[in-house]
């Protein structure tokens, strides 16, 4: 049974979180601020952690430093939950580190879809021995010869996210980043976005 760490200060929403993943049989874990969630993450190592970026205490960039620079726990899969029309405070967040978001209010199935793909990649990446470094994309430039920004594009499609997604990450139209991704194609020879995927997961390994 997979264990669900949720950092949220709002009740409600903790508690309806909650509820959903324990219907589909995940353990869960629950704090009410930063600096509680951050101490239950060190000492429970839960396998994926929901994080609210604005709490007291210690906000959701805080926690996320503080996982990242804990070597127990560093690897572990971390989701920003973050409130509707905040695109700042998620590219903040996605820069910083994070491995994905979501906009509240979360519905079931966006909220049961994202965990399940945040697991299964860890499961790959623990399984191929692949363990890429996501902090930043200068590799993917020096090696493959890509433009500062293509490279960014390149970690994100590295890390599953669709144009839209990239788009909004880098506060960039989603044609430019089209025009990105089809550059990058060019310059590595590939055809998808999944053979890229996996020459940068090489590169940044």
């Amino acid at each position: 049974m997979k264990t669900i760490l949720i950092i949220e200060d709002q009740p409600d929403m903790r508690r309806n979180v909650a509820t959903i993943l324990k219907m589909e049989n995940y353990a869960v874990l629950v704090a009410e601020n930063g600096l509680e969630g951050l101490a239950i993450a060190r000492d429970e190592k839960p396998d994926l952690i929901l994080c609210d970026v604005m709490m007291p205490e210690l906000d959701g960039y805080g926690v996320l430093e503080g996982v990242r620079a804990d070597p127990t726990i560093a690897g572990t899969p971390l989701v920003f939950l973050t409130a509707k029309g905040e695109k700042t405070d998620l590219r903040a967040g996605m820069n910083l580190g994070a491995d994905d978001y979501l906009v509240k209010p979360v519905s079931a199935s966006d909220l049961l879809a994202t965990v399940s793909a945040r697991l299964e990649r860890e499961r790959h990446r623990l399984a191929t021995g692949f363990n890429p470094d996501f902090t930043t994309a200068a590799p993917l430039e020096r090696k493959l010869g890509l433009t500062p920004r293509e490279a960014e594009v390149l970690l994100w499609v590295a890390q599953g996210k669709s144009n839209p997604e990239i788009a909004t990450i880098l506060g960039a139209a989603e044609g430019t980043v089209k025009k990105h991704l089809q550059n990058i194609f060019e310059k590595t020879g590939v055809d998808n976005r999944n053979a890229a995927s996996m020459l940068a997961f090489e590169i940044l390994s």
